[in-house]
């Protein structure tokens, strides 16, 4: 969070730092009239967090506070709701829907063993078998039974793609112990451009994983209950405002929940091939001719690879894995490849498995019923093993969905912390959650999924090409990674990638090609405006910190503070602790009355801090500087900055381990308030003012979010200084 500054602005930053001193009270005028105790602790580490399966909530408070005598002591939790919005009726329904505001607390990850990470990384790649295989037919069965009889050699290429990606990925999990997306890979090894096409493909591929996740599982229920046929949008609508109602309430399923869907599908598909495969073994495994079929098209090179396309949507997801691997169990990248062959193995025996199934029962896809219903009803008639498929199915693409509301915002997060997107999206909601990822996923999956009327033949071309496209960037990423490096091992390595790169390539311009016209056209329009929109945000970040870099003669000095007989004095302080009066009622009714402490949030060195810390000065009251660091170098590198300019100010550095920023603030200052109850704080930020609106949404609002957290309290003042952009 913290950007490093070039040897030039640390010359420019020694600079600025002597002309602050000529103008300015020695720093340790300043530290001596700080009226209070400005080390108030430290929040809890990660080890002092309790164990749970999948996630757990610790709290950021209370902070161990510095009491009199130099003891420390454990203050209570402040009620601070930070980021909570509106007032009255709103309020209360907003508590209701969401819960209330979890200010005080953070989230963090544990670490999976396999059995758990299964279910919770494959979910996406392990249900795609409910869709990909009847995808793949209902192409082919557009040329009766000549176009079935080609199911077997399309299931087998599509099955050698299964298994070359997923090769392919575990090389990538080898070369990027650490997490290595499509997003990462390919940014690294092929450029910012091909990272953020690739990245373009990942969210056109969450937002479908989404419309067509709901679809299906739609699918699957109205095929046991036909009468609901006519409601299929309103409850893919109604299932996304759950999802997104669920997922802003910063919900984090443990292991076990996860765990259930996923293996209960996975049980009921392999009851389902075994109970299909006992069948047909009573009739010497011969096929049974399918139905008669209206032809309206003929078997041919552009109708064998339109069902190649679809049928390899049943790949979506196995990536996922490659993502996670720091959420492993140690050793984490061995772990994870294991997973990963556990995922490969089990999606390759139930495509294979149904496939297999539908060729012997002589199965074609209804638009009234399923493929995987037909089966069911087949084997085990209507009773209640048919009712568990069916639920099954239903719960792990809906489980599916999901899953796409944690790996949407990590990628969106991943773009603004490159500046291709909003910074806003780096920080977490009221609930802990990326609320403003999560409602946009939402906004962009309903709307596909009502614009298709929620029918999956009509959104799997979308599909395809979003998902291929991450799926051939990070491979060819992974080719020019090896040539790089030339590790132990790197040909063979290469060659897998290669493989990988270019069947995936293949499957991707044979999906643009041959449904483009069907739909595809609308995936590619939506990364072309997805790379306009990132590189002008990119863009406009650029200049701004062009523009905000550390110049000498840019930056404002505050009044003279230290000599000259017109020079404000600075007002001295007694021992740190409780200044004025000990009640924190608001009665001060003259300017004598009233002591002050200015608290300027500063997060970066730059014009702006420098101008709101000129401001701060040139007041002449008592100045405390503080920054929240998310890692111990970040608060290092701050201090040695800091150290760089002169100390001229007092400053304090508050680690947060959990990458929370604003909470901590508000935190901090909720406990200075609580132990200085007669200071009325003023807390100062810089805020950036861009000259076209359009761009202001993509610089901090902190200032009204402390508005909002610390309204409850007396004797608090927040104020911008503002700092216009050309």
């Amino acid at each position: 969070m913290l950007p490093g500054l070039s040897d030039e602005q640390v010359r420019a930053l020694r600079r600025v730092g002597r002309a602050w001193g000529r103008v300015s009270a020695p720093p340790e005028v300043w530290h001596r009239a700080l009226p209070v105790e400005p080390d108030l602790g430290a929040f809890p580490a990660r080890a002092e967090a309790g164990s749970a399966w999948f996630g757990r909530l610790v709290p950021l408070s209370p902070l161990r506070t510095r009491a009199a005598g130099g003891r420390r002591t454990v203050e209570p939790a402040g009620p601070a709701a930070v980021g909570t919005s509106g007032t009255g009726a709103s309020r209360r329904v907003r508590r209701l829907l969401l819960g209330a505001p979890l200010a005080s607390s953070a989230f963090v990850t544990e670490r999976m063993r396999k059995l758990v990470a299964l279910p919770v990384l494959s979910a996406d790649a392990l249900s795609s078998v409910a869709y990909g295989p009847e995808a793949m037919l209902a192409v082919l069965v557009l040329a009766g039974a000549a176009g079935l009889a080609y199911s077997f050699p399309v299931a087998a290429v599509i099955v050698f793609l299964m298994l070359a990606v997923g090769v392919s990925y575990r090389q990538t999990i080898r070369a990027y112990p650490h997490g290595g997306g499509s997003y990462i890979v390919a940014g690294d090894n092929l450029g910012p451009t091909a990272g953020l096409v690739a990245a373009a493909g990942l969210m056109t591929d969450y937002v479908l994983t989404v419309a067509v996740s709901i679809a299906s599982g739609i699918a699957a229920i109205t095929s046991a209950l036909p009468g609901l046929t006519p409601w299929t949008v309103p409850l893919g609508v109604l299932v996304i405002v759950a999802l997104l109602a669920g997922n802003l309430r910063g919900i984090r399923q443990a292991g076990a929940l996860f765990a259930a869907p996923t293996y209960a599908f996975v049980i009921a598909m392999f009851a389902l091939i075994g109970a299909g495969l006992v069948d047909a073994a009573g009739t010497g495994f011969q096929p049974v001719a399918p139905p008669v079929l209206p032809v309206t098209e003929a078997v041919g090179l552009l109708l064998i690879t339109r069902a190649f396309s679809s049928g390899a949507t049943a790949m979506t997801g196995i990536e996922a894995i490659s993502n996670a691997v720091p959420a492993f169990r140690p050793v984490e990248w061995r772990n994870a490849r294991t997973t990963l062959s556990w995922m490969v193995g089990l999606l390759i025996a139930m495509f294979a498995g149904i496939v297999g199934l539908i060729h012997l029962t002589g199965v074609v896809p209804r638009s009234q019923e399923t493929v995987l219903s037909q089966l069911a009803r087949l084997s085990f008639g209507g009773g209640w093993m048919y009712v568990y498929i069916q639920a099954a199915t239903a719960a792990v693409l809906l489980l599916a969905a999901n899953t796409a509301y944690n790996d949407f915002p990590r990628v969106l997060s991943l773009l603004a912390r490159d500046d291709y997107a909003p910074k806003t999206f780096l920080r977490l909601g009221d609930r802990l959650a990326y609320s403003r990822s999560i409602v946009l996923l939402s906004l962009a999956a309903a709307l596909v999924f009502i614009a298709f009327e929620g029918r999956t033949d009509a959104l799997i071309p979308l599909y395809a090409v979003g998902v291929f496209l991450a799926f051939t960037l990070s491979q060819s990423g992974m080719v020019v990674h090896w040539w790089r490096r030339r590790d132990p091992h790197w040909r063979k390595s290469l060659v897998f990638n290669a493989t990988g790169a270019v069947l995936s390539g293949l499957v991707l311009l044979t999906a643009g090609v041959s449904k483009f016209t069907s739909g595809a056209w609308v995936a590619l329009i939506a990364v072309l405006l997805f790379l306009l929109v990132t590189t002008r945000i990119r863009s406009h970040y650029t200049a701004a910190r062009a523009y905000l870099r550390l110049r000498p003669h840019a930056v404002e000095l505050p009044a003279r503070t230290g000599a000259g007989p017109l020079a404000p004095e600075i007002p001295a302080a007694g021992p740190p602790g409780r200044p004025g009066p000990a009640s924190d009622r608001e009665t001060e009714e003259l300017p004598e009355e009233i002591h002050h402490l200015s608290v300027v949030a500063v997060a970066t060195l730059d014009l702006a801090a420098m101008r709101t810390l000129a401001y701060a000065a040139s007041l002449g009251q008592p100045v405390l500087t503080v920054h929240i660091s998310t890692t111990e170098d970040e608060q290092r590198r701050f201090r040695a900055y800091w150290s760089l300019w002169g100390d001229h100010l007092p400053l304090q550095t508050v680690l947060s381990p959990y990458r929370a920023v604003v909470a901590p603030l508000v935190q901090y200052i909720e406990t200075l308030h609580r132990l200085n109850p007669g200071l009325t704080l003023t807390v100062i930020l810089p805020e950036i003012v861009t000259r076209q609106r359009r761009y202001q949404p993509l610089h901090s609002r902190t200032a009204g979010r402390l508005r909002r957290a610390l309204r409850h309290l007396p004797k608090i003042v927040i104020t911008t200084v503002p700092f216009h952009l050309p």
